[in-house]
């Protein structure tokens, strides 16, 4: 099979979250071809994760899954010498291809391994979620997310925070008839920003970004509301930070926690080096497939940008790593 030509025909084929339809389609094509029994996992709304397996081994013990989904704006592909460039490139249409590539290459040595590639990642994890629901017995699920080729200690986990205020319009002429929204919610925005985050000292801190703020109706009108949207990076639990959050914004405004992806620890392969992610990845909402593992080519440094690139060579090595950490765990 050629790595790079799948690379191309993955990247070349849009799948912006919620629209993973047709490369869906194209690896149940491509994987029933290369011999294995494919079945579409229903999500909702026509959507649908792709589970793949050896016909004669429905309960394989290490199962291989990343995400079909890409963040916008849709780029096609393009190659040089050295790199593969597009969307989804590293993140993570080459870590789809290099899996496939290992798979084929284990059932050529007698061992077989499932795939597992699941919708919505970039968005809320709906396909994780739905999969979790429907696993197969596996004792092992290598997730394979940007790492450079690195296994991951760990992965930060994910709080989003909504800070609201409210307050009373008045003419801009008369601020003393109205209750600004907007400097309630910098009072309480101040406050939490002075908040000491958690530090884990086997993966480093918390950090915390403030990366929507709005409200406001017009420049001569006192704001009556005012919202910002952060999100914090976790390095452990928490309840004790979630408290402190509520603390600081009152009594200007109140805190709504919409979403946490937990920090999670993993497993890990000796030999192979090691880092931290401080990426939230599908591995929390895919519990019930394994104990989990996350590697996979190319930088995070460069997903989600307008220069995504996979270097060929991680793309190669990444084949023989999926190999070899699925061997030293069918060994153990």
């Amino acid at each position: 099979m050629d790595l790079v030509a799948l690379t191309r025909q993955l990247v070349d084929i849009e799948s912006i979250s919620g629209n993973e339809g047709t490369v869906g389609d194209f690896l149940m094509t491509e994987l029933t071809a290369l011999g294995f029994r494919t079945e579409r996992m229903h999500v909702a709304d026509g959507r649908f994760n792709v589970w793949a397996c050896d016909p004669d081994y429905s309960t394989p013990t290490v199962v291989f899954s990343t995400h079909m989904d890409t963040v916008p704006p849709f780029m096609k592909s393009s190659e040089d010498e050295e790199k593969i460039y597009g969307r989804g490139a590293c993140d993570a249409k080459g870590i789809i291809a290099a899996q496939v590539g290992a798979a084929l290459r284990l059932r050529d040595d007698g061992i077989h391994v499932g795939l597992l590639f699941v919708v919505g990642e970039e968005r809320d994890s709906q396909g994780a979620a739905v999969a979790n629901e429907n696993s197969r017995g596996s004792r092992f699920l290598i997730n394979g997310e940007p790492t450079e080729n690195l296994l991951g200690l760990a992965s930060k986990g994910a709080l989003r925070v909504n800070v609201v205020a409210e307050g009373r319009m008045a003419h801009s002429a008369y601020p003393e008839l109205g209750e600004s929204a907007i400097e309630k919610l910098l009072n309480a925005l101040e406050r939490i920003r002075k908040i000491d985050l958690p530090v884990n000292p086997h993966v480093g801190p918390s950090t915390m970004n403030i990366g929507v703020i709005e409200g406001g109706r017009a420049p001569n009108v006192i704001p009556d509301s005012a919202r910002a949207q952060l999100l914090i990076r976790l390095v452990g639990p928490s309840d004790g930070l979630r408290k402190q959050i509520t603390t600081a914004a009152a009594p200007d405004a109140r805190s709504e926690f919409v979403l946490e992806i937990p920090f999670v620890k993993l497993r890990t392969v000796p030999g192979i080096d090691t880092m931290t992610a401080s990426f939230t990845t599908d591995i929390p909402q895919l519990s019930k497939w394994g104990e989990p593992l996350l590697i996979g080519p190319g930088s995070i440094h460069v997903a989600h940008t307008d220069r995504e690139f996979l270097a060929k060579k991680e793309l190669f090595r990444a084949v023989e790593l999926y190999r070899q950490i699925a061997r030293e765990l069918l060994n153990s």
